[in-house]
């Protein structure tokens, strides 16, 4: 698998190279798109959105995916500079590493957006397109409270928490979203970390790895679930989702009588829609990869354009050198019954791929 993926970015790098060649010397100008990985299929959307909307805008496009390696990205990075890119587009996977190669391109005048996740310690780029991620993990937080009835009196239930990789910012910001909710139940004994594992370092996952998840989910459930039921897993994202769902039917849940937990997820990707649907997972946050891209690229067209950006957050995303000017898009809750409504009918999927 991993030989095909190196193999598959190798082929894109390759078509977006021809892409610059004759038919665009009439495009704006080359921009550059570095995303984490493409294990997860929610960087492929994204990317493949972005591009689809630059060149639509009249750019020509260089896309490059990282595999989770904070060297390879800064490397690529630098390649896209040496192209003469007139602006990046930046998923950082480790949002503390990008000082030096921002540097390089302040240098040259590119313009540079950081895109979903925060680029940390550096003033050498101009804006930051994200959802409300706050907002998503209120969302979480919320998915759980109303599913065991906890705003009703309901309880004491046993809840575990599996949190996002520590060098993403976007994991503090949905954990301190999660906690607004979950703490207040968590004080009171409504609701039982039967494992002690409540901050973000404890429960953090790193690389958002769902088989590191799965791990985790295992050895927790043999020393603190011998004789206990789990209620309720804060899964932060899909990917994390999955493993704990799959360590969960491995030791009998949903299964016999004894009931899934209420178990959140993130990104909305294919097969947690399905394990909503079959009762598996018990909702996700849906981040529109669609709606993001244009964000992102109007963002980078307007910047190069010399016009006005659109943002409409400029106080709350302080990177510890300054305070990025940030477009704030609005996640959506998905459970079941709002599948068809939320994913289907506006044409983010078709019915069939969710069969």
């Amino acid at each position: 698998m991993r030989k095909w993926i190196k193999v598959a970015a190798a082929v894109l790098v390759v078509a977006a190279v021809a892409g610059c060649s004759k038919e665009d010397k009439n495009s704006k100008g080359l921009i550059g798109i570095s995303m984490p990985s493409k294990t997860e299929a929610r960087w492929v959307n994204d990317g493949n959105s972005i591009v689809d909307t630059l060149q639509k805008l009249g750019y020509s496009t260089d896309i490059q995916y990282a595999q989770y390696e904070v060297p390879t990205q800064l490397s690529q990075i630098e390649n896209l500079l040496v192209k003469g890119v007139k602006g990046l587009i930046i998923g950082p996977i480790d949002g503390t590493t990008m000082t030096d190669v921002l540097k390089q391109a302040k240098a040259k005048g590119i313009k540079v957006i950081s895109y979903d996740r925060l680029i940390r310690g550096s003033k050498d780029f101009d804006y930051y397109a994200t959802f409300d991620n706050y907002q998503t993990g209120v969302l979480q937080g919320q998915s759980i409270v109303e599913a065991l009835g906890l705003a009703q009196g309901k309880g004491p239930f046993n809840l575990e928490i599996f949190a996002g990789s520590t060098d993403d910012n976007n994991a503090h910001v949905v954990y301190a979203g999660v906690m607004a909710k979950l703490q207040p139940y968590i004080d009171s004994g409504k609701l039982v970390v039967r494992s002690g594992q409540v901050k973000l370092e404890q429960v953090a996952t790193p690389n958002w790895d769902g088989a590191l998840a799965q791990s985790r989910m295992d050895n927790i459930l043999s020393a603190f679930y011998g004789n206990a039921h789990l209620d309720a897993v804060l899964a932060m994202n899909d990917q994390i989702a999955g493993g704990v769902v799959s360590s969960l039917r491995g030791v009998g849940y949903g299964q016999g009588g004894a009931a899934m937990p209420v178990v959140t997820g993130q990104d909305a990707e294919i097969p947690s829609v399905k394990a909503i649907m079959r009762g598996d997972q018990f909702s996700t946050v849906f981040k529109d990869t669609r709606a993001l891209a244009q964000a992102a690229s109007n963002m980078m067209d307007a910047a190069l354009q010399g016009k006005p950006v659109a943002v409409n957050d400029t106080t709350s995303y302080d990177n510890g050198a300054m305070v990025v000017p940030t477009q704030l898009l609005t996640p959506v809750l998905v459970e079941k019954g709002s599948v068809q409504k939320a994913l289907i009918d506006t044409g983010y999927y078709t019915a069939d791929r969710l069969q």
